[in-house]
């Protein structure tokens, strides 16, 4: 009886492990946004690549302990909506973007807005083995590490950069899984 217990809760816990990871994600990106609203941008961009780390690690943990669920799936879909389309445009707006006014208010909305289609495709098609459209995980990482080219590249390469990431990620291209 006891061991039937220990067994069970056992079993509870390692099938919750993969998504506690997946939280930890939404963690840092909406820590990553509190760093920004505190003008604390380069915390906040670390916050944002240790999400990409856990966003990595959950899927594997998952596969390891074969605990891959639907509700991890759209979990894991939510949390990355916030931790590397949300928290990555907001960094790029509150350094970048604010500087056009409301096209740059725009240009913003639209990249969080392709993020969500994006991942709401996902969500509703079979994966073949490879994503179409490019992953928000690396639409938003791309979108963060350019913040570390500001007082290199122009302005005007941003507002370019945003829009061609929001495209991509709802465009038809395939991107192998790797």
């Amino acid at each position: 009886m006891i061991t039937d217990r220990i067994d069970h809760t056992i079993k509870l816990i390692k099938g919750q492990i993969a998504n506690i990871i997946t939280l930890l994600n939404l963690g840092f990106g909406i820590v990553s946004i509190i760093f920004i609203l505190n003008n604390h941008v380069h915390i906040s961009v670390l916050m944002i690549f240790l999400a990409a780390l856990l966003d990595w690690f959950d899927g594997k943990i998952a596969r390891k302990l074969n605990t891959v669920s639907e509700f991890g799936k759209q979990l894991d879909s939510l949390c990355d909506l916030v931790s590397f389309g949300l928290a990555p445009a907001i960094l790029l707006y509150s350094t970048v973007l604010f500087e056009f006014g409301n096209p740059g208010i725009w240009m913003t909305v639209l990249f969080i807005l392709c993020g969500a289609v994006r991942l709401a495709k996902f969500n509703v098609t079979t994966f073949t083995g490879s994503f179409v459209g490019l992953p928000i995980t690396a639409a938003g990482c791309i979108l963060t590490l350019s913040y570390m080219a500001i007082g290199f590249m122009s302005p005007q390469l941003y507002m370019w950069l945003t829009l061609c990431l929001a495209v991509l990620m709802v465009s038809p291209i395939e991107v192998k899984k790797y």
